[in-house]
């Protein structure tokens, strides 16, 4: 997370709900040895108290024993900010992004919940498909849904506590920032430049 306090939020609602939409991250976790990372998908609960995944069995993080101290790492658009687009003197280059960290404890859940967990999740995204009907485990063929079944594993992130960094040059003038806007929504190097430009236009109340 960025030092600086003016782009962390106060209140978590926005990164609950940032984190909620987004529903893709980086699930790390701490060994003797090295971090294990793995990307998953996660569907977080509405007051961010927990964030519910799963892991195929052959992952190493599935592997461990016992619940774990873990963080799930959530990105947003980010883009490189160059100097020159400020148009005022004496300025640095700069990565402006979004970023919210879940930790918390992370822990196995009995696998017989795993289809119930799967439907959930498959719901919350095909959902934003409307008006295309939501796809459940019920379409799949019994036996082909049990070898599936028998290769993921269910966990539950039991979240702790949330960091999150808005970094969208608000500690410059609004027409300094505004400027950087609009060449960063032209900007060649960044994720989704075009919705960061936008948050830069319209920061969120932190």
């Amino acid at each position: 997370m960025h030092p600086n306090p003016i782009f962390h939020s106060a209140d978590h609602a926005k990164d609950i709900a940032y984190a909620r939409h987004r529903g893709f991250g980086v699930l790390a976790v701490s060994t003797a040895a090295v971090p294990l990372l793995s990307h998953i998908p996660f569907l977080l609960a509405e007051d961010g108290s927990h964030a519910d995944l799963h892991l195929v069995r052959s992952n190493p993080i599935a592997r461990l024993n016992g619940p774990r101290q873990a963080v799930i790492a959530v990105n947003g658009p980010d883009g490189y900010i160059s100097p020159d687009w400020y148009e005022v003197p004496d300025q640095v280059p700069t990565w402006n992004y979004v970023a919210i960290h879940l930790t918390g404890t992370l822990a196995p859940l009995p696998e017989s919940g795993m289809r119930a967990m799967l439907d959930r999740q498959s719901e919350a995204y095909e959902a934003r498909l409307a008006p295309k009907p939501v796809w459940q485990t019920e379409k799949m063929t019994p036996d082909v849904l049990d070898r599936m079944m028998r290769m993921i594993l269910p966990f539950r992130l039991h979240v702790s506590n949330i960091d999150a960094t808005w970094k969208l040059s608000q500690n410059k003038a609004d027409a300094v920032r505004l400027a950087a806007a609009e060449a960063v929504r032209q900007a060649p190097t960044g994720v989704q430049t075009g919705a960061l430009a936008d948050l830069m236009r319209h920061p969120p109340v932190l």
